[in-house]
Protein backbone atom coordinates (compact mmCIF):
# COMPACT_ATOMS: atom_id res chain seq x y z
CA UNK A 1 0.00 0.00 0.00
CA UNK A 2 3.47 5.91 -1.04
CA UNK A 3 1.81 8.98 -0.72
CA UNK A 4 0.01 10.86 1.98
CA UNK A 5 0.46 9.84 5.54
CA UNK A 6 -2.39 7.53 7.06
CA UNK A 7 -0.66 6.55 10.45
CA UNK A 8 -0.78 3.35 12.52
CA UNK A 9 -3.11 1.81 9.89
CA UNK A 10 -2.59 -1.25 7.70
CA UNK A 11 -1.61 -1.63 4.22
CA UNK A 12 -3.69 -2.84 1.59
CA UNK A 13 -4.20 -4.99 -1.12
CA UNK A 14 -3.97 -6.23 -4.02
CA UNK A 15 -3.73 -4.72 -2.87
CA UNK A 16 -2.78 -4.55 -3.90
CA UNK A 17 -0.72 -2.45 -3.28
CA UNK A 18 3.64 0.86 -5.83
CA UNK A 19 5.96 0.20 -8.35
CA UNK A 20 8.87 2.50 -9.98
CA UNK A 21 11.36 1.85 -12.71
CA UNK A 22 11.70 0.62 -15.66
CA UNK A 23 12.39 -3.15 -16.74
CA UNK A 24 15.78 -4.79 -17.18
CA UNK A 25 17.54 -4.80 -20.32
CA UNK A 26 17.37 -8.66 -20.11
CA UNK A 27 13.98 -10.50 -21.24
CA UNK A 28 12.04 -11.96 -19.16
CA UNK A 29 11.76 -16.22 -19.31
CA UNK A 30 8.55 -17.56 -19.00
CA UNK A 31 7.88 -18.67 -15.31
CA UNK A 32 6.88 -21.59 -13.42
CA UNK A 33 3.56 -22.50 -12.88
CA UNK A 34 2.27 -20.23 -9.93
CA UNK A 35 1.11 -23.52 -8.56
CA UNK A 36 3.57 -26.35 -7.32
CA UNK A 37 3.95 -28.62 -9.77
CA UNK A 38 5.30 -32.18 -9.36
CA UNK A 39 7.62 -32.26 -12.86
CA UNK A 40 11.38 -32.95 -13.10
CA UNK A 41 13.40 -29.19 -12.75
CA UNK A 42 14.75 -27.93 -15.65
CA UNK A 43 18.24 -27.43 -14.05
CA UNK A 44 20.43 -27.85 -11.42
CA UNK A 45 19.71 -25.85 -8.13
CA UNK A 46 22.03 -23.49 -6.90
CA UNK A 47 24.44 -25.04 -4.55
CA UNK A 48 22.59 -22.57 -1.28
CA UNK A 49 19.44 -23.76 -2.72
CA UNK A 50 20.42 -27.35 -2.86
CA UNK A 51 21.69 -27.36 0.61
CA UNK A 52 18.59 -25.47 2.25
CA UNK A 53 20.89 -22.74 3.46
CA UNK A 54 18.87 -19.63 1.84
CA UNK A 55 17.12 -17.20 3.76
CA UNK A 56 14.83 -14.91 2.68
CA UNK A 57 13.33 -12.43 5.17
CA UNK A 58 9.69 -11.47 4.44
CA UNK A 59 8.86 -8.32 6.72
CA UNK A 60 4.70 -7.87 6.35
CA UNK A 61 3.11 -4.84 7.44
CA UNK A 62 0.29 -6.90 8.10
CA UNK A 63 -0.99 -10.60 8.48
CA UNK A 64 -4.42 -10.59 9.45
CA UNK A 65 -7.33 -11.15 7.08
CA UNK A 66 -8.03 -13.37 3.87
CA UNK A 67 -5.94 -11.64 1.61
CA UNK A 68 -3.06 -11.78 3.69
CA UNK A 69 -3.29 -15.08 4.77
CA UNK A 70 -3.91 -16.34 1.50
CA UNK A 71 -0.63 -14.68 0.07
CA UNK A 72 1.57 -15.76 3.10
CA UNK A 73 0.32 -19.25 2.42
CA UNK A 74 1.67 -18.67 -1.58
CA UNK A 75 4.69 -17.51 -0.24
CA UNK A 76 5.30 -20.38 1.78
CA UNK A 77 4.77 -22.86 -0.27
CA UNK A 78 7.19 -21.45 -2.80
CA UNK A 79 9.54 -21.39 -0.16
CA UNK A 80 8.97 -24.87 0.68
CA UNK A 81 9.33 -25.96 -3.05
CA UNK A 82 12.71 -23.93 -3.72
CA UNK A 83 14.05 -25.16 -0.10
CA UNK A 84 14.24 -22.03 1.03
CA UNK A 85 14.47 -20.72 4.22
CA UNK A 86 11.41 -18.08 4.43
CA UNK A 87 11.37 -15.97 7.93
CA UNK A 88 8.60 -13.82 8.16
CA UNK A 89 7.93 -10.93 10.27
CA UNK A 90 4.76 -8.80 10.50
CA UNK A 91 4.32 -5.62 11.94
CA UNK A 92 0.81 -5.91 12.89
CA UNK A 93 -0.43 -2.80 11.17
CA UNK A 94 2.17 -0.67 13.10
CA UNK A 95 4.44 1.09 10.33
CA UNK A 96 7.01 1.75 13.15
CA UNK A 97 7.39 -1.80 14.10
CA UNK A 98 7.37 -2.89 10.49
CA UNK A 99 10.23 -0.97 10.19
CA UNK A 100 12.51 -2.20 13.37
CA UNK A 101 11.89 -6.11 11.62
CA UNK A 102 13.03 -4.56 8.42
CA UNK A 103 16.26 -3.52 10.01
CA UNK A 104 16.53 -6.64 12.09
CA UNK A 105 16.42 -8.26 8.70
CA UNK A 106 19.13 -6.27 7.24
CA UNK A 107 21.51 -6.46 10.30
CA UNK A 108 21.16 -10.41 10.21
CA UNK A 109 22.38 -10.06 6.63
CA UNK A 110 19.09 -12.27 4.88
CA UNK A 111 20.01 -13.34 1.28
CA UNK A 112 16.93 -11.33 0.42
CA UNK A 113 14.23 -9.65 1.73
CA UNK A 114 10.25 -9.47 0.72
CA UNK A 115 9.11 -6.34 1.97
CA UNK A 116 5.39 -6.86 1.47
CA UNK A 117 3.13 -3.40 2.14
CA UNK A 118 4.13 -1.07 4.17
CA UNK A 119 4.41 3.67 4.39
CA UNK A 120 7.16 4.38 2.39
CA UNK A 121 8.18 6.72 4.55
CA UNK A 122 8.68 4.17 7.54
CA UNK A 123 10.30 1.48 4.72
CA UNK A 124 12.61 3.72 2.55
CA UNK A 125 15.87 4.44 4.79
CA UNK A 126 15.57 0.59 6.12
CA UNK A 127 15.33 -0.54 2.28
CA UNK A 128 18.28 1.90 1.59
CA UNK A 129 20.52 -0.23 4.05
CA UNK A 130 19.48 -3.41 2.77
CA UNK A 131 20.83 -1.87 -0.83
CA UNK A 132 24.25 -0.20 0.70
CA UNK A 133 24.85 -3.77 2.63
CA UNK A 134 24.30 -5.66 -0.88
CA UNK A 135 20.55 -7.65 -0.03
CA UNK A 136 18.60 -8.14 -3.08
CA UNK A 137 15.32 -7.15 -2.13
CA UNK A 138 11.53 -7.13 -3.41
CA UNK A 139 8.61 -4.58 -2.90
CA UNK A 140 5.62 -5.79 -2.94
CA UNK A 141 2.38 -2.98 -3.41
CA UNK A 142 5.36 -0.49 -1.49
CA UNK A 143 7.44 2.58 -3.00
CA UNK A 144 10.72 1.33 -2.24
CA UNK A 145 12.73 4.46 -3.51
CA UNK A 146 15.65 2.53 -4.29
CA UNK A 147 16.68 2.13 -7.89
CA UNK A 148 18.07 -1.46 -7.53
CA UNK A 149 14.92 -2.47 -5.74
CA UNK A 150 12.84 -4.98 -7.46
CA UNK A 151 9.10 -4.31 -7.19
CA UNK A 152 6.61 -6.44 -7.80
CA UNK A 153 2.66 -4.84 -8.12
CA UNK A 154 -0.66 -5.80 -9.15
CA UNK A 155 -1.66 -3.82 -12.07
CA UNK A 156 -3.96 -1.69 -10.25
CA UNK A 157 -4.55 0.72 -12.92
CA UNK A 158 -6.12 -2.26 -14.89
CA UNK A 159 -7.69 -3.47 -11.56
CA UNK A 160 -9.76 -0.55 -11.10
CA UNK A 161 -10.22 -0.55 -15.21
CA UNK A 162 -12.09 -4.19 -15.57
CA UNK A 163 -14.28 -3.31 -12.22
CA UNK A 164 -15.27 0.43 -13.85
CA UNK A 165 -15.96 -1.14 -16.89
CA UNK A 166 -18.81 -3.68 -15.51
CA UNK A 167 -19.76 -0.91 -13.56
CA UNK A 168 -20.53 0.99 -16.97
CA UNK A 169 -22.07 -1.77 -18.82
CA UNK A 170 -25.01 -2.75 -16.14
CA UNK A 171 -25.65 1.19 -15.38
CA UNK A 172 -25.38 2.20 -19.44
CA UNK A 173 -23.02 4.74 -18.29
CA UNK A 174 -25.31 6.30 -16.22
CA UNK A 175 -26.33 6.76 -12.65
CA UNK A 176 -24.99 8.22 -8.67
CA UNK A 177 -22.37 6.65 -7.47
CA UNK A 178 -21.18 5.89 -3.77
CA UNK A 179 -17.25 5.70 -3.95
CA UNK A 180 -14.54 4.09 -0.98
CA UNK A 181 -11.18 5.23 -0.71
CA UNK A 182 -8.66 5.94 1.61
CA UNK A 183 -5.87 7.94 0.47
CA UNK A 184 -1.79 7.11 1.02
CA UNK A 185 -1.78 3.25 0.33
CA UNK A 186 -0.21 2.74 -2.83
CA UNK A 187 -2.67 0.40 -4.36
CA UNK A 188 -6.05 2.74 -3.60
CA UNK A 189 -4.11 5.40 -4.95
CA UNK A 190 -3.85 4.01 -8.66
CA UNK A 191 -7.28 2.75 -8.39
CA UNK A 192 -7.98 6.03 -7.66
CA UNK A 193 -6.21 7.61 -10.60
CA UNK A 194 -8.59 5.15 -12.95
CA UNK A 195 -11.16 6.38 -10.94
CA UNK A 196 -10.50 10.08 -11.64
CA UNK A 197 -10.07 9.41 -15.48
CA UNK A 198 -13.11 7.26 -15.55
CA UNK A 199 -15.51 10.46 -14.26
CA UNK A 200 -13.69 12.54 -16.72
CA UNK A 201 -14.60 9.87 -19.41
CA UNK A 202 -17.92 8.93 -18.31
CA UNK A 203 -19.53 12.50 -17.40
CA UNK A 204 -22.76 10.02 -16.72
CA UNK A 205 -21.55 8.95 -14.10
CA UNK A 206 -21.85 11.26 -10.74
CA UNK A 207 -19.84 10.79 -7.30
CA UNK A 208 -22.48 11.93 -4.99
CA UNK A 209 -20.33 10.67 -1.91
CA UNK A 210 -16.71 8.99 -0.63
CA UNK A 211 -16.66 7.41 1.97
CA UNK A 212 -13.60 4.73 3.09
CA UNK A 213 -11.48 4.42 6.53
CA UNK A 214 -8.94 1.44 7.17
CA UNK A 215 -8.58 0.26 10.74
CA UNK A 216 -8.06 -3.41 12.17
CA UNK A 217 -12.17 -3.46 11.48
CA UNK A 218 -12.22 -1.65 7.88
CA UNK A 219 -15.47 -4.08 6.86
CA UNK A 220 -18.00 -2.83 9.73
CA UNK A 221 -16.47 1.05 9.72
CA UNK A 222 -16.95 0.89 6.09
CA UNK A 223 -20.97 -0.11 6.72
CA UNK A 224 -21.56 2.33 8.82
CA UNK A 225 -20.45 4.38 6.67
CA UNK A 226 -22.34 3.08 3.57
CA UNK A 227 -25.41 3.32 5.11
CA UNK A 228 -25.27 6.72 5.91
CA UNK A 229 -24.35 7.49 2.26
CA UNK A 230 -27.14 5.56 0.65
CA UNK A 231 -29.99 7.25 2.80
CA UNK A 232 -28.55 10.30 2.41
CA UNK A 233 -28.30 10.13 -1.82
CA UNK A 234 -31.20 7.90 -2.00
CA UNK A 235 -30.55 7.73 -5.96
CA UNK A 236 -27.45 6.02 -6.04
CA UNK A 237 -27.20 2.47 -7.84
CA UNK A 238 -23.68 1.80 -7.82
CA UNK A 239 -20.72 1.57 -5.20
CA UNK A 240 -17.26 1.72 -6.30
CA UNK A 241 -15.12 -0.07 -3.44
CA UNK A 242 -11.81 -1.38 -4.99
CA UNK A 243 -10.62 -3.61 -1.89
CA UNK A 244 -12.51 -6.54 -0.89
CA UNK A 245 -13.02 -5.21 3.14
CA UNK A 246 -14.34 -2.04 1.72
CA UNK A 247 -16.75 -4.16 -1.15
CA UNK A 248 -17.81 -6.54 2.49
CA UNK A 249 -18.73 -3.72 4.30
CA UNK A 250 -20.68 -1.92 1.45
CA UNK A 251 -22.37 -5.25 0.73
CA UNK A 252 -23.66 -5.45 4.42
CA UNK A 253 -24.81 -1.82 4.11
CA UNK A 254 -27.06 -2.68 1.31
CA UNK A 255 -28.48 -5.89 2.37
CA UNK A 256 -29.19 -3.80 6.30
CA UNK A 257 -30.96 -1.65 3.85
CA UNK A 258 -32.75 -3.56 1.94
CA UNK A 259 -31.59 -2.12 -1.27
CA UNK A 260 -30.14 -5.41 -2.89
CA UNK A 261 -32.45 -4.89 -6.26
CA UNK A 262 -31.35 -1.53 -6.82
CA UNK A 263 -27.53 -0.91 -5.55
CA UNK A 264 -25.04 -3.32 -7.01
CA UNK A 265 -21.14 -3.27 -5.82
CA UNK A 266 -18.50 -3.01 -7.69
CA UNK A 267 -14.97 -4.21 -5.68
CA UNK A 268 -11.47 -5.67 -6.13
CA UNK A 269 -10.16 -8.72 -4.57
CA UNK A 270 -10.79 -12.19 -3.97
CA UNK A 271 -10.63 -14.18 -0.88
CA UNK A 272 -12.78 -17.59 0.14
CA UNK A 273 -14.93 -15.16 2.24
CA UNK A 274 -15.28 -12.47 -0.11
CA UNK A 275 -16.63 -15.24 -2.80
CA UNK A 276 -19.01 -15.86 -0.26
CA UNK A 277 -20.37 -12.77 -0.07
CA UNK A 278 -20.55 -12.71 -3.57
CA UNK A 279 -22.28 -15.32 -4.22
CA UNK A 280 -25.00 -15.40 -1.28
CA UNK A 281 -28.55 -15.14 -2.73
CA UNK A 282 -29.54 -11.39 -3.12
CA UNK A 283 -25.63 -10.50 -2.88
CA UNK A 284 -25.01 -6.91 -4.56
CA UNK A 285 -21.69 -7.60 -5.03
CA UNK A 286 -21.58 -8.22 -8.63
CA UNK A 287 -18.04 -8.01 -9.60
CA UNK A 288 -14.44 -7.71 -8.81
CA UNK A 289 -11.37 -7.32 -10.38
CA UNK A 290 -8.47 -9.39 -9.38
CA UNK A 291 -5.18 -11.12 -8.67
CA UNK A 292 -4.77 -14.42 -7.11
CA UNK A 293 -3.13 -13.71 -3.55
CA UNK A 294 -1.94 -17.04 -3.40
CA UNK A 295 0.28 -16.62 -6.55
CA UNK A 296 1.06 -13.54 -5.83
CA UNK A 297 3.50 -14.65 -2.99
CA UNK A 298 4.78 -17.40 -4.95
CA UNK A 299 5.62 -15.31 -7.65
CA UNK A 300 7.18 -12.87 -4.57
CA UNK A 301 9.55 -15.59 -3.54
CA UNK A 302 10.01 -16.57 -6.77
CA UNK A 303 11.74 -13.10 -8.03
CA UNK A 304 13.96 -13.24 -4.48
CA UNK A 305 15.82 -16.15 -4.99
CA UNK A 306 16.14 -15.62 -8.78
CA UNK A 307 17.99 -12.62 -7.02
CA UNK A 308 19.83 -14.48 -4.82
CA UNK A 309 20.98 -16.84 -7.07
CA UNK A 310 22.20 -14.03 -9.15
CA UNK A 311 19.99 -13.68 -12.00
CA UNK A 312 18.85 -11.12 -14.08
CA UNK A 313 14.89 -10.18 -13.13
CA UNK A 314 12.61 -7.64 -14.69
CA UNK A 315 13.26 -4.43 -12.45
CA UNK A 316 9.32 -4.67 -12.06
CA UNK A 317 7.01 -7.14 -12.20
CA UNK A 318 3.62 -7.05 -12.30
CA UNK A 319 0.83 -9.53 -12.06
CA UNK A 320 -2.40 -8.50 -14.25
CA UNK A 321 -5.67 -9.45 -13.07
CA UNK A 322 -8.76 -10.96 -14.23
CA UNK A 323 -12.57 -9.90 -13.33
CA UNK A 324 -14.72 -12.36 -11.54
CA UNK A 325 -18.11 -11.72 -11.61
CA UNK A 326 -20.85 -13.02 -9.22
CA UNK A 327 -22.68 -14.94 -12.72
CA UNK A 328 -19.36 -16.64 -13.28
CA UNK A 329 -18.67 -17.76 -9.78
CA UNK A 330 -21.98 -19.14 -9.62
CA UNK A 331 -22.04 -21.16 -12.98
CA UNK A 332 -19.14 -22.57 -11.99
CA UNK A 333 -20.22 -23.76 -8.58
CA UNK A 334 -17.03 -21.47 -6.80
CA UNK A 335 -16.68 -22.18 -3.03
CA UNK A 336 -13.26 -21.11 -2.41
CA UNK A 337 -10.24 -19.51 -4.11
CA UNK A 338 -8.66 -22.98 -4.15
CA UNK A 339 -11.13 -23.22 -7.12
CA UNK A 340 -10.42 -19.92 -9.40
CA UNK A 341 -7.74 -20.75 -11.51
CA UNK A 342 -9.68 -23.83 -13.01
CA UNK A 343 -12.76 -21.29 -13.40
CA UNK A 344 -10.78 -18.44 -14.33
CA UNK A 345 -7.23 -19.54 -15.62
CA UNK A 346 -5.93 -16.24 -16.41
CA UNK A 347 -5.57 -15.78 -12.47
CA UNK A 348 -2.40 -17.98 -12.94
CA UNK A 349 1.11 -16.03 -14.00
CA UNK A 350 3.68 -18.56 -15.08
CA UNK A 351 5.02 -16.20 -17.34
CA UNK A 352 6.15 -13.78 -14.13
CA UNK A 353 9.43 -14.32 -12.35
CA UNK A 354 10.50 -18.34 -13.93
CA UNK A 355 12.85 -20.03 -11.94
CA UNK A 356 14.59 -22.47 -14.11
CA UNK A 357 16.01 -25.21 -11.25
CA UNK A 358 12.30 -25.34 -9.92
CA UNK A 359 9.83 -28.02 -10.89
CA UNK A 360 7.23 -26.89 -13.96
Amino acid sequence: MNRARLVGVVALFALAGCSQGTPAAAPSAPSASSTSSAATPAASAPAGFASGDVRISLVRQLSSGDYFEQWLAGAQAEAKALNVKLEVSSGDGNNDKQALNLEQAVTSKSDAIIVDHGFAQTVQPAIKKAADAKIPLVAFDVDPGTPGAITLDQDDHQIAEQALGALKADTGGSGEVVYVYVAGFAPLDRRDETWNRFKKDNPGIKQVAQIGVVNSSTASAVADQAKAALQAHPGAKAIFAPYDEFAKGAALAVKELGLGDKVKIYGADVSTADIGVITEPGSPWVATSATDPSNVGRVAVRAAALLVAGSQVEHKLTVPPTLITQKGLRDAGITGVEQLTKAFPSLATPDVARVPWAAS
